[in-house]
């Protein structure tokens, strides 16, 4: 299959950004955190929070290069009730009231293998979705998901770590779109944090390389430090603080509160302020 060339939700949100001179925010949520309603009010309320692309995270069982809190989540998720049927669904009612902001998908190809990819691509860009993550599918892999998503007309996104080998970067972001996710530690989600520096250092690597915008996440927990990576990338990307101020705003579970979207104001509130210093960081 021959990639589709075209400016896609993604693109136009980076070209916005780069003439407005500062970097996107990426908030992500697990989808079905901590219910379906609850966690599709958040989506929804998240653009008018200072999202300019929603990371939407797709549940499993088996969260490999995940934290406590975003394992937690997931397993919220799918005690829930969630699928990805049912994520799909969430985008598909976002999209009744947005038609602008990018729906990035990030999980594990195991769900999307059950489902089966073409019937996966025609219900996701039906439902509008922008771009997938798939965590464990290496570019050798490409065939998989890689190069029919993006046939399709979407987005595919690839992690880069500090541990990718730069003889091998050429490989990993050959087919890669939309733009590069660059794991700033080694580890998984929520824990550690790198300097500026370094990061700057790996961006200009991965920029030779790719030719694409590069978000930097994993280990971004304050809006301090969001700040810091935002002087530097060209999106940050902030999951695992947003995901335990939710858990925290559902401490006995949706049988003691009720699902009501006001319970989540303590997360957008924390939301608006990352995003406020990732919008400003370069003003300082």
């Amino acid at each position: 299959m021959t990639p589709q060339r075209h400016v896609s939700r993604i693109g136009q949100v980076f070209s916005r950004c780069a003439a407005e001179e500062r970097a996107a925010f990426i908030p992500f949520i697990m989808g079905g955190d901590p219910s379906f309603e609850v966690s599709l009010d958040l989506m929804k309320a998240l653009p008018a929070a200072g999202a300019d692309i929603i990371e939407l995270g797709v549940c499993f069982t088996d969260p490999m290069a995940d934290g406590p809190a975003i394992q937690a989540a997931g397993l919220r998720a799918l005690a829930a009730g969630q699928t990805l049927t049912r994520t799909l669904e969430m985008v598909a009612r976002f999209r009744q009231g947005n038609a602008a902001t990018p729906i990035v998908l990030m999980g594990y190809y195991n769900p999307f293998l059950a489902m089966g990819v073409d019937a996966f691509l025609e219900k996701a860009v039906a439902a509008g979705v922008d771009g997938v993550i798939i965590v464990d599918l290496p570019p050798e892999e490409d065939a998989e998901m890689c190069l029919p998503a993006r046939a399709a007309g979407l987005d595919f996104i690839r992690l880069t770590t500090p541990t990718t080998d730069m003889d091998r970067l050429p490989a990993v972001v050959r087919h890669v779109s939309g733009f590069v996710y660059y794991v700033s530690v080694a580890g998984v989600t929520g824990a550690g944090s790198a300097a500026s520096g370094v990061v700057r250092e790996a961006i200009g690597t991965i920029k030779t390389a790719a030719r694409l915008p590069v978000a930097v996440g994993f280990g971004i927990k304050t809006p301090d430090m969001a700040a810091d990576m935002a002087r530097v990338a060209d999106a940050v990307v902030v999951g695992s603080a947003i995901v335990e101020k939710l858990a925290a705003a559902y401490p006995q579970g949706l049988e003691k509160v009720p699902p009501d979207p006001l319970h989540s104001e303590e997360v957008l509130n924390f939301t608006r302020a990352l995003s406020a210093a990732v919008r400003t960081a370069r003003q300082a």
